[in-house]
């Protein structure tokens, strides 16, 4: 045991005695490149809300899925661009948390840092049901928790390596899931322009048609589908992350905010058209990955097994990308905090890797292992609905410090949100239109009742609603 708990105990404060974490350098290595920025963007978004939630959203909104998806992926990228003006205007920051914290106040801040982080624990934890999920495509009688608690623990030891490993692993990761998309498209389209025969008709175009036109589900149907369509884009802010650690910010952050968005649009809207071509929307399965159900129906066995192979990479790449987000959070949040306990999480090892945060958020990862062993039928519905509430916040704050911003700094004129502040307002009302859907429907409700109600309560314990001196004024600086 005396060996085990040095191991432990190594692994998390990497070494360094924890008397002399004190002095312990605050400065992460900006060890991660343009590819790793593009890559882990992509990998963070790219995940189990297209590989597995989007059978759920063609049974709720038909073909018209694939205009909620547009209409979304527009959305996030008018945030994207307000969050990479902010990033640019200071890259000392180690997060976007800290530019809410300026343009908010100190008590908001503190109320989006922690939200932001027990978003990333639910989306963690609906991804780890996603491997077990996964792996029972292979083996039917396997438990949940078991895969995901072996995936858990396999990229723990990854992160705690550097946060090069970890970029070079999501590398990796989200190519993997980039190519299989492509795969994916290029050979539904050979299915339909040959017009194969799968066990539910004819591939073609016209499925997205032929089954109760393009609205088959009606209004309510469509905006129904917000939820799981908002879940599948959350990760896409993680370049507000990667901003401390990045090695030219000035250079990759403009690059993969302008491009990440349009090729999630294409990579979503791509694979869900040849997914509805291949055969019905209404054939979908909801249990499974439409991926695999499409090379499954028309007859490829082995592209079955691959894609399944895939989408569980998937899985384990988003769950990659919650560790790294948590880990660094936590860390941030334990620079500025003043309680000894959270200042504990605010040190690096010596290879300039947060660990403690890291190990620490992997644990609260965890309680998804006992959640999969309780209900594993219900388990990710409830945390991506949940996932999705604290996002909204989180992504409303984000616009509201743009404004804050943009009346403290109106000659700002780098990487500036086009039609701002339109753009910005444009952003808010849609997202209140998404929290409005998730009130209203039955299957999402109970989990926005609980996270609203964990935001109101972080919001009791730091006075977030008193006078707020540290917030800045609007004529700036």
């Amino acid at each position: 045991m005396r060996v085990g708990s040095g191991i432990l105990e190594g692994l998390i404060t990497g070494g360094i005695d924890l008397q002399s974490t004190e002095n312990n350098n605050t400065q992460m290595a900006r060890d991660l490149k343009n590819r790793h920025v593009q890559l882990i963007a992509l990998g963070g978004t790219i995940g189990t809300g297209l590989f597995l939630g989007a059978g759920q959203t063609i049974h709720q909104a038909g073909p018209a899925i694939l205009l909620a998806y547009i209409v979304t992926g527009i959305v996030c990228f008018l945030m994207m661009r307000a969050l990479g003006e902010l990033l640019l205007s200071d890259t000392t920051k180690h997060n976007f948390v800290d530019f809410i914290t300026e343009y908010l106040g100190a008590k908001t801040g503190k109320v989006i840092g922690w939200v932001y982080w027990v978003c990333w624990i639910a989306v963690a934890i609906a991804e780890i049901t996603a491997v077990g999920l996964y792996v029972k495509y292979w083996i039917p009688g396997a438990p949940q928790w078991v895969s995901g608690l072996v995936t858990l623990v396999v990229l723990l030891c990854l992160n705690l390596i550097s946060v090069g490993a970890f970029g070079e692993t999501e590398f990796w990761f989200a190519l993997i899931k980039v190519v299989a998309i492509i795969v994916l498209i290029v050979v539904g389209l050979v299915l339909i322009f040959l017009h194969v025969k799968t066990r539910e008709g004819n591939a073609s175009f016209s499925n997205l048609i032929a089954f109760g036109g393009f609205f088959a589900q009606g209004a309510g149907g469509f905006f129904a589908s917000f939820q799981m369509v908002v879940f599948s884009f959350v990760g896409i802010e993680m370049v507000g992350l990667t901003a401390s650690e990045t090695a030219d910010p000035h250079h990759v952050i403009p690059k993969a905010i302008n491009e990440i968005p349009m090729r999630v649009i294409l990579f979503y809207v791509g694979a869900l058209l040849v997914i509805m071509s291949v055969f019905p929307w209404n054939a979908v399965s909801t249990s499974s990955s439409p991926f695999v159900q499409v090379f499954d129906n028309a007859g490829i066995s082995a592209g079955a097994d691959i894609i399944n192979f895939v989408v569980l990479v998937a899985a384990a790449s988003a769950c990659n990308s919650s560790l790294y987000s948590t880990g660094r959070l936590l860390f941030g949040m334990g620079v500025t905090g003043q309680h000894p306990l959270l200042r504990y999480f605010g040190h690096l090892n010596h290879r300039q890797v947060p660990a403690r945060a890291i190990a620490a958020s992997a644990g609260m990862i965890a309680l998804g292992v006992i959640f999969n062993m309780v209900i594993p039928s219900s388990i990710f519905t409830a945390a991506s609905s949940a996932a999705t509430t604290c996002f909204l916040f989180v992504w409303m704050a984000l616009v509201l410090t743009h404004l804050r911003y943009r009346r403290a700094h109106p000659d700002s004129h780098e990487f500036l949100l086009p039609g701002a502040p339109f753009t910005d307002y444009l952003v808010l009302a849609f997202l209140i239109m998404v929290f409005v859907v998730m009130a209203c429907v039955p299957s999402t409700r109970m989990a926005l009742l609980v996270a609203v109600a964990f935001v109101v309560v972080v919001c009791l314990l730091t006075g977030v609603w008193r006078h707020d001196t540290s917030v800045r004024s609007a004529s700036g600086r």
